[in-house]
């Protein structure tokens, strides 16, 4: 790669990169921070121990 091409990408990213993950970084804490939130992570949390038996039938009908 000439050098000058591996300088121009280097300073690309350097600037524009760091925005970039910025953003990134800054979307993913809102998602966890926005309302309603704690549900959904409460239900992910949750995923590994389910059964896999919908919630709403009732044991032993």
């Amino acid at each position: 790669m000439p050098t000058a091409l591996y300088d121009a990408l280097r300073h690309f990213a350097d600037s524009w990169g760091l925005l970039y993950m910025m953003a990134i970084f800054l979307t993913v804490v809102f998602f966890l921070v926005r309302p309603g939130a704690r549900a959904n992570a409460r239900d992910a949390a949750r995923i590994p121990l389910d059964d896999g038996a919908p919630r709403d039938r009732e044991v032993g009908r």
